[in-house]
C-alpha cells in the first residue's frame, strides 16, 4: 500500500532565490554532482559518528556507500548512500526551505568576494541539482523514522 501524499510548499523568498540562481550557480552547473556526493558523504559520517557509541546505528546496513549510478536511457542520475538518512521532519525543513539563513549568509560571502567553491558550506548545495533536472526525488529512511520520499 503506498502512504498517502502530502504537498508543502517552498518557503522561500523569490528575490533571493532568483538572484542566487542568477548570480552564482548559473555559470556553474557542474556544481550540482560535487554538492551531491558532499551531501552524501556528510550523512555517511554522521551515521559512523553515531555508531560510535551506538553500534545499533549500522544494523540495516554495515557498508558505508555512495552509488552513482547513470540512467542514460531515462535521462537521469541516482545518487546513493548508506548514510544517516533523514526523518520526514528533516526533509520538510531541510528540503523545503529555500533562501533561508544558509543561503543568505553565502549571498554575503559572495558579495564579499568569496569563492563559489564554497557554497557547500552554507547548506544550499542541494538546490544546484535544480539546475540540471526537471525533476529531483528524494528517498530517504532514517533509522528513527518510516521511509519519505521528496519529490519536487
Amino acid at each position: 500500500m503506498t502512504p498517502p501524499t502530502e504537498t508543502f510548499a517552498f518557503q522561500a523568498d523569490l528575490s533571493q532565490l532568483m538572484s542566487l540562481i542568477i548570480n552564482t550557480f548559473y555559470s556553474n552547473r557542474d556544481v550540482f554532482l560535487r554538492e551531491i556526493i558532499s551531501n552524501a558523504s556528510d550523512a555517511l559520517d554522521k551515521i559512523r559518528y553515531m555508531s560510535l557509541t551506538d553500534p545499533s546505528q549500522l544494523e540495516t546496513d554495515s557498508k558505508l556507500e555512495i552509488h552513482i549510478v547513470p540512467h542514460k536511457e531515462e535521462g537521469y542520475l541516482s545518487i546513493i548512500d548508506t548514510g544517516i538518512g533523514m526523518t520526514k521532519s528533516d526533509m520538510v525543513n531541510a528540503l523545503g526551505t529555500i533562501a533561508k539563513s544558509g543561503t543568505k549568509a553565502f549571498m554575503e560571502a559572495l558579495q564579499q568576494g568569496a569563492d563559489i567553491s564554497m557554497i557547500g558550506q552554507f547548506g544550499v548545495g542541494f538546490y544546484s541539482a535544480y539546475l540540471v533536472a526537471d525533476k529531483v526525488q528524494v528517498f530517504s529512511k532514517n533509522n528513527d523514522d518510516e521511509e519519505y520520499v521528496w519529490e519536487s
